[in-house]
């Protein structure tokens, strides 16, 4: 039986990864015998749903996996684009190791661009995936879809929503998103563009589940900040702070508290470093802060030690790891230093950032982790439920579709929309066809969908 074509009247939502998962993005809409991507990510290998294996590559040995593309690189002759709605990995990640199997014009700002451009630096894609750089708050035709791109905050530069119109109607993209009147990076956010979409009679917004199940609003990544700051402001010893290294906030942070305090900030892992190279060539990295060369670390005096290490997830081969074992060519951490874990423990690393700790504590270097303090030294980048009854409230959709979230993520998203007067909710998981026009309904199981290993360097 051939796979039904979106016709003229048609607009689908069809997610192959992310939906009924926390990472792994990757989310088709289908108009007019055309399908647009939006975001092509990747997630860690856990053992989290034992029945949901890799279904190309050998799984036991992956580091990360991303969602099998089969349905769509099948017809890849209708896929007008890939659009980046910004550079973490659960949504940039796959891109190099899936695009020849798409073939196709890839969107992204300047900054995602940048970090894309790095990935396949020096690879034979470099000469052939088409980057077309969009500025940020371009109106844009791609195939049969007109593209609005919307700044919104999130713990990255340039993080985007997307306006997607059709002749058969409109969606809301809010990829990842949170409010923030006094991010570190970026400009604040702005209620007055989203309120202004009530105007523009958007059919569906499909949106960002990851912390519906917390009440109220999260936490300004200003206040982590100053967390951060008071915590490392009273130690005599080397502080290393591990976190997630596209978050150039964080690292803009630690490099004004290294100035505050005397301290040197170095920056140990390559996906830092890169991530600081993009951040300078963009204009995210301001002027005025500086960053040693890792070299120099291990020579300073104790007290003159700020390093931000990748591997808060306990990464194996990570710089955080490697300072657990004793094993870092360029530092040696000693007794009563002091190791903060500035990120959430993402679901099925629990046992390997357990072990991680087992390792500092052996050798008497103290750590800190979100659940040892009240004081905030990691704050998430996505919206509580608060944040998202007041988003629903000022675009007024007709239609709900949670994502990025896991079931309970999802229904809770839904109650929510149906608590702020949106009329219709829709859920469901990744290879259900979510038909948001003519007649809105959930078509389940309309495409194969699984996990491929990706191995890389």
């Amino acid at each position: 039986m051939p796979t039904p074509v979106p016709g003229q009247q048609d607009l689908w939502f069809l997610p192959l990864g992310g939906t009924g998962e926390i990472g792994m993005n990757m989310n088709l809409y289908g108009h007019a015998g055309a399908w647009l991507m939006v975001d092509c990510g990747v997630t860690f290998n856990s053992p989290l749903a034992p029945g949901y294996q890799a279904v190309e590559g050998d799984s036991r040995n992956a580091e990360v996996l991303c969602a099998d593309p089969a349905f769509i690189s099948a017809q890849r002759q209708n896929l007008v684009g890939i659009v980046i709605t910004h550079a973490h990995e659960d949504h940039i990640g796959a891109l190099p190791y899936l695009w020849p199997r798409f073939n196709c014009p890839v969107y992204a700002t300047p900054f995602s661009a940048e970090i894309l451009r790095r990935k396949i630096a020096g690879t034979a894609l470099a000469e052939k995936l088409p980057l077309v750089e969009v500025a940020l708050g371009s109106t844009l035709n791609i195939g049969p879809f007109s593209l609005k791109w919307l700044s919104i905050t999130h713990s990255i530069p340039e993080p985007n929503a997307l306006v997607i119109s059709t002749n058969a109607g409109s969606v809301f993209h809010t990829a990842d998103w949170k409010i923030d009147a006094s991010p570190v990076t970026g400009r604040p956010f702005k209620a007055a563009v989203f309120k202004r979409l009530a105007q523009q009679n958007i059919t569906a917004m499909v949106c960002d589940s990851t912390n519906a199940l917390r009440p109220g609003f999260s936490i300004s990544e200003q206040d982590c900040a100053i967390a951060l700051a008071k915590v490392i402001a009273t130690e005599s010893g080397r502080v290393v702070v591990s976190g997630f290294s596209s978050n150039v906030g964080r690292l803009i942070t630690l490099a004004r508290i290294a100035q505050q305090t005397g301290r040197y900030l170095a920056l140990l892992g390559r996906s830092l470093h890169n991530m600081l190279g993009a951040a300078r060539s963009t204009g995210h990295w301001p002027d005025e802060l500086t960053v040693i060369a890792e070299e120099h670390v291990g020579y300073l005096p104790k007290n003159e030690v700020l390093v931000a290490a990748t591997g808060s997830q306990g990464e194996v081969r990570a710089a955080l790891s490697r300072l657990a074992d004793e094993q870092h060519p360029l530092l040696l951490l000693e007794e009563n230093d002091l190791v903060i874990f500035s990120a959430i423990i993402i679901p099925g690393n629990e046992m390997l950032i357990s072990r991680l700790v087992d390792k500092f504590r052996a050798r008497n270097i103290r750590t800190l982790q979100s659940h040892d303090t009240e004081l905030p030294i990691h704050v998430s980048g996505h919206p509580n439920a608060g944040e998202l009854d007041l988003l629903y409230r000022w675009v007024q959709p007709q239609l709900a579709i949670p994502t990025h979230g896991e079931t309970a993520h999802l229904a809770a998203n839904a109650a929510v929309a149906k608590a702020a007067g949106v009329p219709r909710q829709l859920t469901g998981e990744n290879g259900d066809l979510f038909v948001i026009a003519p007649t809105p309904r959930v078509w389940p199981g309309f495409a194969q969908v699984g996990r491929i290993a990706v191995h890389r360097d």
